[in-house]
């Protein structure tokens, strides 16, 4: 009855610390029960000045013509070798008028800035350029709270564990250790995600080439040719058209051949 009113008690506990949390889980918060004097270590997250450092995230995105699509490509890669990156992705294409590539690299973040001086170097002009700064300080130190809270009351469970009496308590226990340790991998995973998204920086780069003469530098004579030069492409695409059609046409053909012979045939008989 001892260990079934302990057990009672803590899930009475971590029931009425689960209407405090703030932003990120509901019911999940067990701050204020009473931690030990002497504070649990955390292995995965046990840095130094953790919470006094801010946490941001840092994503970049850069479009710009070029002269040379392969030139910018390798310079690009060069610069993620230069600073240690890892490219994500690396995507090329062409549509009606232009040659394209679409790198993703991740980079030490703090080499983030220099990364972005050395691909806009030589750029006169930027299509899109969108850089973002995300300060994730204050969910980390909440998720670590939790994480930490909910590791002291892992190891009081564990304790009622040694002393359950029957085979009921103990599964009482068990299962609400199981509940504790899902929720305690669940914020690991995301200290863990947010702090490679803070030590490696996200920067998606799209570079392309026109391969189509713009109409607006042209002269009023490459208008007239380029003109002329269409349309007589437009009349062998169209006599290249009727080439395809050549069984359609040989049908026709027959069946009119077919119909005057019926139609001489039907006078003959009048």
């Amino acid at each position: 009855m001892k260990i079934a009113s302990t057990l009672l008690l803590l899930f009475v506990l971590g029931c009425s610390n689960g209407g405090s949390n703030k932003n990120y889980e509901a019911g999940s918060s067990m701050a204020d029960i009473s931690a030990p004097e002497e504070p649990l270590k955390i292995e995965q997250f046990s840095e130094p000045q953790l919470q006094e450092e801010q946490k941001i995230i840092k994503t970049a995105r850069l479009v710009f013509e070029t002269t040379d699509v392969e030139a910018t490509h390798k310079k690009i890669l060069q610069l993620g070798s230069k600073y240690k990156g890892l490219v994500q992705s690396d995507n090329s294409g062409k549509d009606y008028n232009r040659v394209y590539k679409d790198l993703t690299i991740r980079v030490p973040t703090e080499s983030f800035q220099q990364f972005i001086d050395g691909i806009s170097e030589g750029v006169t002009y930027f299509d899109q350029r969108d850089i973002s700064r995300q300060d994730v300080s204050e969910e980390f130190v909440d998720l670590e709270a939790r994480l930490k809270a909910k590791r002291t009351l892992e190891e009081r469970y564990l304790e009622l564990l040694k002393k359950a009496n029957n085979v009921k308590e103990m599964l009482e226990i068990e299962r609400e250790l199981s509940n504790i340790r899902e929720e305690i991998e669940a914020k690991q995973g995301r200290l863990q995600y947010l702090q490679s998204q803070v030590s490696m920086s996200t920067v998606n780069v799209e570079f392309y080439k026109t391969t189509a003469e713009r109409g607006i530098t042209q002269s009023y004579g490459q208008k007239m040719k380029n003109a002329l030069q269409g349309g007589w492409n437009g009349i062998s695409v169209f006599f290249l058209g009727i080439l395809y059609l050549w069984p359609l046409f040989l049908v026709a053909i027959i069946i009119v051949f077919v119909l005057r012979i019926f139609l001489k045939n039907r006078k003959k008989k009048h």
